[in-house]
């Protein structure tokens, strides 16, 4: 599945909720699948920046694709930082780097959010972004 197919179908899967509680719950519940940082890694230069609560992010490069793992202390942070990583891992720098995550604005993710956690989601995606341009002259 590509990019745009992985946010297709995201926006799908939320188009069955009806209001933004019941979205807000199954974002935590998609926290609970999150790819877990492994304790040693949770670490200063891992959390990203511009978040209310800590979020840590971790990443590997390997054969010429980018996987991430991540943690947060808060629920529904979790929750979004999963359904960024949903979306790219696996994928190459480059196409991460350049990636629209029009997902974001199609299930109203942002809008939704308190300003504090609207501006940690951009921090996240910025973060995320960032990881993959150190890779893509591997690529």
């Amino acid at each position: 599945m590509n990019l745009k197919e992985k946010q297709e179908e995201i926006i799908q899967e939320f188009e069955v909720f009806d209001d933004w509680m019941e979205k807000y719950e199954y974002i935590i519940d998609l926290g609970k699948d999150l790819p877990k940082i492994i304790e040693a890694n949770k670490t200063e230069d891992r959390l990203i920046e511009g978040c209310q609560s800590r979020v840590w992010l971790d990443s590997n490069f390997v054969d010429g694709k980018m996987h991430f793992s991540a943690d947060s202390d808060a629920i529904i942070t979790k929750g979004i930082i999963g359904l960024l990583i949903r979306v790219l891992d696996g994928e190459e720098p480059k196409d991460i780097a350049t990636a629209d995550l029009f997902f974001i604005a199609e299930i109203g993710l942002q809008e939704h959010l308190s300003p504090t956690r609207a501006n940690g989601l951009l921090g996240m995606v910025k973060r995320l972004k960032l990881e993959a341009i150190k890779h893509i002259s591997a690529s």
